[in-house]
């Protein structure tokens, strides 16, 4: 059995292994458009790979996804991340798991997992070609015909393992042999702000915070860091992945409301506010920061609210305690326009999940066109969730060849 596999980055080298794994006797070469290999692995997490999430609810695993978590959440039940974490560590790259979940090598290099990959490649006697764009695919009665820049070559089976595509255009090659293309969008994104004062406190984290999107019923929590052009962080990115197409349709201009201490009950906040104010009542409103908030937020959201910050607590009255407590549970901020990691650029979209196969990731179009990756309508949230997409349907796409 002749396999190709086209695309040399996660998905695509992990499921040309995998071939091998169910099939030893199969032929597989792996078809790489460029001259790079496992370029994204590469640069994954800051150059150390976050190979996938340590979490051990498969409900939670699968809540991840904004698209593709109902159909991946049955996946996940055959081939998950305690799968592939037990999958590196018996290939000696041992792996260890952060507070929030996400799972890097102990060497904290993201090298370690790209030599992994390439010595099982070799192992395996898996072929590698590189600067070997596909430019058409067509399907015959002999296989599936590649064609290259110079010639073509049928195989019996074919992997697309492509990547996400940031153009609908990039997927014609597939539209036009039938697929249904879901269009992409970028899906995870930080928020720009050129007209909002905050930016000036760059560089600051807020760990427990909660986002929401006005007008939509778009929300999230977590850490939320300011940056010089807007907001970012896991709160950010988590909301940009679910309001991906929400926020495209509203070209990327929305009211961000922040909880800057992840507390929705008013009445408590009020009730804290005041304790602070009887038990602080001699102090300058700047030099007592209510829930740990660091000082230069303290002072930024002081400011905002009109607040003087060399007010004493005992003069805050009923009227000051509720400013505090507006824009501490209240604070809006006006984004226009988005940031993407170019590098590690995910979109939502491409191949419509209504014309694949999930238990063996085969096209209902295309007979023997296997299909793996983020080229499908999947995408997740920052913390190693992609990744795992692509080890769960290359594992399906190659155990699906028959």
């Amino acid at each position: 059995m002749k396999v190709a596999v086209i695309g040399g980055g996660a998905a695509g080298f992990y499921s040309a292994i995998w071939v091998k794994e169910f099939h030893p006797n199969a032929k597989v070469t792996i078809f790489e458009k460029s001259k790079k290999l496992l370029a994204k692995v590469k640069i994954s997490g800051g150059g150390r790979c976050n190979v996938t999430n340590g979490t051990t609810s498969i409900k939670e695993l699968a809540e991840a996804y904004p698209r593709g978590s109902k159909k991946l959440r049955k996946a996940f039940g055959t081939f998950n991340n305690q799968h592939v974490i037990k999958w590196f560590e018996e290939r000696h790259v041992p792996l260890t798991t952060q507070p929030d979940g996400c799972v890097f090598p102990v060497a904290q290099d993201s090298q370690v997992i790209i030599d992994c990959f390439l010595n099982e490649v070799k192992s395996k006697g898996i072929a590698i070609e590189t600067s070997m764009p596909v430019t058409k695919l067509t399907p015959t009665d002999e296989g599936i015909k590649l064609e290259f820049a110079n010639h073509s070559k049928t195989f019996d089976k074919v992997i697309v393992a492509t990547g996400g595509a940031p153009k609908e255009s990039q997927l014609n090659w597939l539209k036009e042999i039938g697929h249904k293309i879901v269009q992409p969008l970028p899906s995870l994104f930080t928020f720009n702000m050129p007209q909002e004062p905050i930016t000036k406190l760059m560089g600051i984290v807020v760990e427990n915070t909660q986002v929401s999107i006005q007008g939509t019923k778009l929300k999230s929590n977590g850490p939320l860091l300011i940056t010089h052009w807007g907001m970012s962080g896991p709160a950010i990115l988590k909301l940009s992945a679910f309001g991906a197409r929400i926020l495209a349709k509203n070209n990327y201009e929305f009211t961000v409301q922040v909880n800057w201490i992840d507390q929705k009950n008013e009445q408590l906040i009020y009730e804290e506010i005041y304790k602070i104010s009887e038990e602080h009542s001699s102090k300058k409103l700047s030099n007592y920061r209510p829930y740990g908030l660091q000082d230069r937020l303290w002072r930024f959201l002081l400011e905002k609210v009109e607040l003087n910050p060399d007010k004493k607590w005992m003069e805050l009255g009923k009227k000051g305690i509720n400013k505090i407590v507006q824009v501490l549970a209240h604070d809006c901020y006006e984004a226009n326009g988005k940031t993407t990691f170019k590098e590690e650029f995910v979109t939502c979209g491409g191949i419509s999940l209504d014309d694949i196969n999930f238990k063996t990731m085969e096209s209902k179009v295309v007979p023997n066109l296997h299909f793996t990756g983020e080229i499908l309508d999947i995408d997740g949230i920052t913390g190693g969730y992609n990744f795992q997409a692509a080890w769960t349907t290359a594992y399906f796409a190659a155990k699906g060849l028959c």
